[in-house]
């Protein structure tokens, strides 16, 4: 946190800024993780379901799925999107750099 402005959230020294970009990448790389359990977990489980003749595995994939969904959302949009908020706010100000040259 900023030392002379307590309501900033920018970081104030380049060890705060590596221990927030630690946190940050920590969690993305949790979510990639877990994606990657999931894949593994619900094919595996796919296959299983085949072999036995039922298709029970959607079941566990849909659950599964609303929780890797719900994590994605808490990760993703808690640190911008990875990056797409930053993009999106560059060219929104782009566009309106633009529109107040143009009147």
């Amino acid at each position: 946190m900023n030392l002379h402005n307590p309501n900033s959230t920018s970081p104030s020294t380049d060890a705060d800024l590596d221990r927030i970009a630690r946190r940050r990448a920590g969690a993305r790389m949790g979510w990639y993780i877990h994606a990657l359990v999931f894949l593994a977990v619900n094919t595996a489980l796919m296959g299983i379901s085949l072999a036995s003749g039922r298709h029970w595995a959607i079941y566990p994939a849909l659950g599964w799925g609303l929780g890797l969904l719900m994590h994605g959302v808490g990760v993703w949009m808690a640190l911008g999107g990875g990056g797409l908020q930053a993009r999106l706010v560059a060219q929104e100000r782009e566009r309106l750099s633009r529109e107040r040259q143009g009147l």
